[in-house]
């Protein structure tokens, strides 16, 4: 009986740590979630001082400045999460919403949470950037902005042109929509968003284009002039776009033009036979008002002037 007194003690006294582990287990997610709490900016400018001195400049402050929405939607908690967890273990990427530890599907979620609501976006999750894995912070900078507008990590043609060298080539032609002189930018006629299916082309998608009225192209937002309708379409104009004849973006070529020369430019479709019609059979004896051999007709927009459309003329002579 003495023997077994002490084993009897033993037992009585570590039996209730031995219950007690399950219940702290138990406690643990709770205490977590009590600790990684909202706690507001102001703790956020003890370490991120630099930040926080220039937020009131950041059209996120207005989250701030309105005093009207909840702490999830209020200053730094509104991206980065609730900040207890965060400011008991004095920092740490581990602790909060590290927009550089994200993958681009998370980026993404995140800034479309408030950003999700115009039709700009609505496209965004199927576009050519997110497809290739370009991530909101890709081209926006939140905090560092050196652009005067939306945030941009970089001015806008510089900030394209680091993965579309290829374009910033093209504005360098004798002949181009003039970007690099500040006149337009990229988005006058792109949308980095992603773009709905255009009414053009039949339907091809041709690099996230803006759309203006009627679903149009944007090309027309300047050129209103041969916006029409006009009485005698030309087909080319209304089915395959802008881009057929012209180039974009730059061209060694007068008026954007993909060919030298005018009337090489009209016979990649107009190659039929009398009366330069789009049957394909050539025309080996051209009309002698017709006869591209004389530098007189070459220039076949001397004539037809209203090439992209005319109220009086099939011929779009006028």
């Amino acid at each position: 009986m003495k023997r077994t007194e002490p084993i009897r003690t033993h037992l009585m006294t570590t039996r209730p740590a031995v219950f007690l582990f399950p219940l702290l287990f138990a406690a643990l997610p709770a205490l977590a979630q009590k600790e990684n709490h909202f706690v507001g900016g102001e703790p956020c400018k003890t370490c991120h001082a630099d930040v926080w001195s220039k937020f009131y400049k950041n059209p996120h402050f207005k989250s701030v400045a309105s005093g009207k929405e909840t702490p999830e939607h209020t200053g730094c908690e509104s991206c980065h999460g609730p900040g207890g967890a965060h400011v008991a273990a004095h920092g740490g990427k581990a602790t909060i919403v590290a927009f550089s530890q994200l993958e681009t599907k998370q980026i993404l979620d995140n800034c479309l949470r408030c950003h999700g609501e115009t039709l700009a976006r609505a496209n965004i999750r199927r576009s050519s950037h997110t497809m290739a894995d370009v991530a909101c912070t890709n081209c926006h900078s939140i905090h560092k902005s050196p652009a005067p507008r939306f945030l941009l990590a970089d001015k806008q043609p510089d900030m394209c042109y680091g993965c579309h060298a290829d374009v910033r080539s093209q504005f360098s032609m004798p002949f181009k929509h003039r970007v690099n002189e500040g006149a337009m930018v990229c988005t006058d006629c792109h949308n980095p968003h992603g773009a709905f299916q255009p009414t053009w082309r039949n339907g091809e998608r041709p690099r996230m284009l803006q759309q203006v009225m009627g679903s149009e192209e944007p090309c027309l937002k300047c050129h209103e002039e041969k916006r029409g309708p006009f009485v005698f379409e030309h087909p080319p104009v209304r089915v395959e776009g802008c881009e057929v004849c012209h180039y974009p973006h730059g061209s060694a070529n007068s008026r954007l033009l993909r060919r030298p020369v005018v009337f090489t430019m009209c016979l990649e479709c107009h190659n039929g036979a009398v009366g330069f019609g789009r049957a394909g059979l050539g025309a080996p004896v051209p009309f002698q008002f017709h006869d591209l051999r004389s530098p007189r007709y070459q220039n076949c927009t001397n004539c037809h002037s209203h090439i992209h459309g005319s109220n009086s003329s099939a011929f779009f002579l006028k």
